[in-house]
């Protein structure tokens, strides 16, 4: 778990750094974004390169530490990794592309553990890439005036007033593939308790969105992590208590 832990902070990291230096025009013509340090030329490219050079190089050394089957599995994302920054210019979609790349681990840590892909690892993943759906046209939401003017596309634009409709449909696919993956890993009682509170704040997340507030989306989108922490409790409840 500490390898994970270090692994998926400096490789979400590199995603990120990879990402704004792919996208620093496009931020830099957005109010919420321009600020950042590639655009606003606080951090040069050639160093955000060294920068990203140094997230891949540590990811690289934790992913080593694994089997063959992981080292091989982890290496084939950053297929998606490379395309993913170049999605929202070729589609209203590229929120299902974030989603098949960061949930990526679910799959890497089953084989870390199994040396082999099954189902409930599937299951888990495409749990993860519905719940990255939601909440990232909940983020969406904040720069759709400004996405709108310089072309770039996203779910937020996709769905527009029917985003509440969306969200109910994404979740509760999340959910059922959440529960099917507890089910076929044999997680027992506590494991649906405590997706059952899961499933409550994501309908919170619902009821209280304003598309049209920029700062209840990002509330609600950040509170995204409270949700993770709860599936994440459910799970480790569902393997210690039988």
């Amino acid at each position: 778990m500490l390898l994970f832990a270090v692994g998926a902070f400096v490789m979400r990291g590199a995603g990120c750094t990879y990402n704004d230096i792919v996208d620093r025009d496009f931020d830099a013509k957005v109010a919420r974004t321009a600020l950042r340090p590639i655009p606003s030329g606080a951090v040069s490219v050639p160093a955000a390169f060294v920068f990203l050079g140094a997230q891949c190089l540590i990811g690289l050394m934790v992913l080593l530490s694994l089997n063959q089957t992981t080292i091989w599995l982890g290496l084939s994302s950053m297929i998606l990794v490379a395309i993913y920054p170049f999605m929202k210019r070729w589609t209203y979609w590229p929120q299902v592309f974030l989603g098949l790349t960061f949930n990526w681990g679910a799959l890497v840590g089953w084989t870390a553990v199994t040396s082999s892909l099954s189902a409930p690892a599937v299951f888990l993943y495409i749990g993860g890439i519905l719940w990255t759906v939601g909440y990232d046209t909940i983020y969406a939401h904040q720069d759709k005036e400004d996405d709108a003017l310089i072309g770039v596309k996203s779910s937020a634009l996709a769905l527009g007033d029917q985003t509440k409709t969306g969200l109910w449909g994404f979740y509760l696919g999340a959910l059922v593939c959440f529960g099917i993956s507890g089910a076929l890993a044999g997680l027992t009682w506590p494991f649906y308790l405590g997706l059952a509170a899961a499933s409550g704040h994501l309908i919170w997340q619902i009821q209280k969105l304003d598309i049209n507030s920029p700062e209840t989306c990002l509330r609600i989108f950040q509170s995204n992590k409270d949700f993770g922490w709860l599936l994440f409790g459910a799970i480790l409840l569902g393997v210690a208590i039988g």
